[in-house]
């Protein structure tokens, strides 16, 4: 599996999170913490008006190694294009900054073009009722933004399936 490629330190103030900051390198938008929050690890302190820590957030926001086992398995690899599981970083669906959980359910397969994809043009992963992850087009692609099956499923044929009894 992929590795963050770097540890950064979030500051959050609690009244005014619009003020985050980064250690040794003053403020960002929200949008440079999101994108930081996707591909680094990330240590997050929550803290009051006076500067006093009060919280220090979750710890563990990469997949581990079985969680991955079981995104390989089920996503077969790149759910929007089909690149293989060891070219795909493990994406969650409703990110970890916004408190979305590191588990098979918030988390789908994605490599890294399609991860840039899904961040910057408009594409949405959201988990079926199937317990399966489905892409959402921008409307420059689909108007109507209709579900796509995942790039395995949308592509299965009935040849190699076992035959019906």
């Amino acid at each position: 599996p992929r590795m963050p490629t770097e540890l950064v330190n979030l500051t959050i103030p609690t009244g005014t999170p619009s003020l985050a900051s980064l250690q040794f390198m003053g403020s960002v938008t929200e949008a440079t913490a999101r994108k930081l929050c996707c591909d680094a690890t990330v240590g997050v302190m929550i803290v009051s008006k006076d500067e006093v820590p009060l919280s220090l957030g979750r710890t563990i926001r990469l997949f581990n190694r079985a969680q991955r086992r079981a995104l390989t398995h089920r996503d077969k690899g790149c759910i929007k294009c089909g690149a293989p599981p060891s070219r795909t970083q493990a994406h969650h669906i409703i990110h970890w900054i916004d408190g979305g959980e590191t588990c098979l359910e918030n988390g789908a397969l994605l490599c890294t073009a399609c991860h840039d994809a899904v961040h910057h043009n408009g594409w949405d992963v959201v988990m079926g009722a199937d317990h399966h992850p489905w892409l959402i087009p921008p409307k420059s692609v689909d108007p109507q933004r209709r579900w796509l099956r995942s790039y395995h499923r949308r592509t299965m044929t009935l040849d190699g399936l076992p035959g019906v009894a």
